[in-house]
């Protein structure tokens, strides 16, 4: 199993291409999978990857640990040719404002400031998401967002600070600071997390989708009875997950 773990990374490795976003004197680095055949007078739709606190760092490989293998999928790459994107943030940084707080039982509770300056890895984020906006190859009403358990958190602080970039969200094991719901503007989300989640407590979740139904919003909800926090296991093993995912258009 490490032997074919191993090989799956240098996979993904190699067919991600690295890459770096510089602004100012910040720099995040990035791992880019383009279409097979991709064609520079096409346009395709973009699709960011928001990795875990796990694999934060500068090496600009860790990130693609999760979800990465999916996109490379023969079939997939056919079926959904797309631009795929997976950003690194650095090491003592977060992809959304977030304090977490120690509990009388082991856990930890986590509380998002509301209307804050963004972190410094999501101010590059951001200016990541934009610069793509902008190029002749990205179809602008087919861009996605989506991450796990830190990737979920910078996923929904995304979707207010940018709500009329994407076409639809997949937030998994994450959460988020509830009066930002309002900013989404009806984007489309499918959120994930497992029920015995003792990291990223399901609750979080459950309170961003709670908010979106008494809105009347759209949103799709699946907890797994027994995942813990590794739910973007089963998750990004959903048959429906990518053909749910690229249906949506702005």
């Amino acid at each position: 199993m490490i032997l074919l773990f191993s090989v799956a990374r240098l996979s993904a490795q190699v067919q991600y291409e690295p890459k770096l976003f510089v602004e100012g004197n910040d720099t995040l680095p990035y791992r880019i999978l383009y279409p097979e055949k991709f064609d520079s007078k096409k346009k395709y739709p973009v699709v960011f990857v928001l990795h875990g606190s796990g694999e934060r760092g500068t090496d600009n490989k860790t990130q693609l640990i999760h979800g990465s293998n999916l996109f490379l999928n023969p079939e997939i790459r056919e079926r959904f040719p797309a631009i795929v994107i997976f950003p690194q943030c650095p090491k003592n940084d977060f992809w959304a404002n977030v304090t977490v707080t120690p509990t009388a039982d082991g856990k930890r509770a986590f509380t998002f400031p509301y209307e804050k300056t963004p972190t410094r890895a999501m101010a590059l984020l951001i200016g990541l998401v934009e610069s793509y906006r902008k190029q002749s190859t990205t179809d602008k009403h087919r861009m996605y967002i989506g991450g796990l358990s830190m990737g979920g958190m910078g996923t929904f602080e995304l979707l207010a600070r940018k709500p009329k970039t994407f076409a639809a969200a997949f937030p998994i094991c994450g959460g988020g600071n509830v009066d930002n719901v309002k900013k989404y503007k009806k984007v489309p989300l499918w959120i994930f997390h497992g029920a015995k989640d003792d990291i990223v407590l399901p609750i979080y979740s459950e309170m961003i989708v709670n908010k979106l139904k008494e809105l009347g919003w759209d949103v799709r909800f699946t907890l797994y009875p027994d995942a813990n926090h590794n739910s973007w296991g089963p998750a990004f093993a959903e048959p429906d997950f990518l053909p749910w995912l690229f249906s949506h258009s702005r």
